[in-house]
Formats: C-alpha cells, sequence, structure tokens
C-alpha cells in the first residue's frame, strides 16, 4: 500500500524542519568557534572558575571513599560550546564540584 500524498507531504515537511535545524546548529556552532578563535588570539578566550575537586578511591565490598581535595582553578573557555578540550565557563560556574 503506497502512502497517501498528505503523508508524503508531512514526511518531506519533517525532514525540511531537520534540516534547517541542522544548519542553524552548525551556523551557531561555527561562529561561537569564530568569536571564540578571535578572543584566544586576543588574549581573552579563556578564563577560570574555582572549583571543588574531590578524589573517589574504590575500597572493599564494594565501597567507595571520598576525600576533599580542595578549591583548584579550572581553566574554561568563554564562549557557548566546549573549545580546545576546556569546558564553557558558564556551565563550570553552574557545576562546580568535580569528582577525579
Amino acid at each position: 500500500m503506497t502512502p497517501s500524498p498528505q503523508r508524503r507531504l508531512g514526511e518531506r515537511q519533517i525532514q525540511n524542519a531537520l534540516l534547517w535545524l541542522l544548519a542553524a546548529a552548525a551556523v551557531v556552532w561555527i561562529g561561537d568557534w569564530t568569536v571564540w578563535s578571535v578572543r584566544a588570539w586576543r588574549g581573552g578566550g579563556y578564563g577560570a572558575v574555582q572549583v571543588d575537586q574531590y578524589l573517589q578511591t574504590p575500597l572493599k565490598n564494594h565501597k567507595m571513599e571520598y576525600d576533599h581535595v580542595g578549591l583548584i582553578d579550572q581553566a574554561c573557555a568563554r564562549s557557548i560550546f566546549p573549545h580546545a578540550g576546556d569546558n564553557p565557563c558558564w556551565w563550570l560556574r553552574r557545576h562546580t564540584t568535580q569528582w577525579e
């Protein structure tokens, strides 16, 4: 049984919407990378956020030991998305606890 013309039209509209969404995401990421690259080239593309770092050590009987290492300065990228292996600063400010 062949799909109705309305169903084919609906499927095509969904495909077009997904393509436009993908294209928009790519444009936003490329723009973010460009702005971050210019900032990094000028010396302002990176920041630092203080985070609490904890060490998670496995013990016998499937138990874990948690040790507070202390406050450390974590490097971050001043951008919307992660770049050069660093998380964005806005994300680190909201997640100030790190487990190692």
